[in-house]
């Protein structure tokens, strides 16, 4: 079974959204949510996910071995989320094997060409296709 991590910081909510709808598009996955802080680890484990972790630490160990690694595009960016992600936490998602889900949010300061105009909602629903397909 593949490990799938969901790292997210601030209230969760985007980690919560992206993890109840993979799940519903594939029951049988088994997601660790990993928040930068207790309040996102908490909302993401009302969203469905198996296992939840918090802080720095947790985020290097979960992408040692994560197949998938899911959250906003800020998780691989030093002090992005308001200063949430440390420079060891952007360098252990980007070094990670995993395959990299990443939604493009706008407040990380980061554009993606292709993504301007779309919803967050249809975002989060390729996203969470792409974890199940994967």
């Amino acid at each position: 079974m593949k490990k799938i991590v969901v790292i997210d910081g601030q209230g969760g909510k985007l980690g919560r959204r992206i993890i109840e709808e993979a799940l519903a598009l594939c029951p049988d996955l088994q997601i660790r949510a990993v928040g930068t802080n207790s309040a996102a680890t908490a909302e993401m484990l009302k969203g469905g996910a198996v296992q939840g972790a918090t802080g720095e630490n947790s985020i290097i160990v979960a992408c040692r071995t994560a197949d998938i690694i899911a959250g906003p595009i800020g998780i691989i960016c030093a002090d992005a989320l308001l200063g949430e992600i440390t420079p060891a936490a952007a360098a252990a998602v980007g070094a990670s094997d995993g395959h990299k889900v990443l939604l493009p949010v706008s407040k990380c300061g980061i554009s993606v060409a292709g993504a301007v105009g779309k919803s967050m909602s249809s975002l989060i629903t390729e996203a969470a296709k792409l974890i199940a397909e994967n």
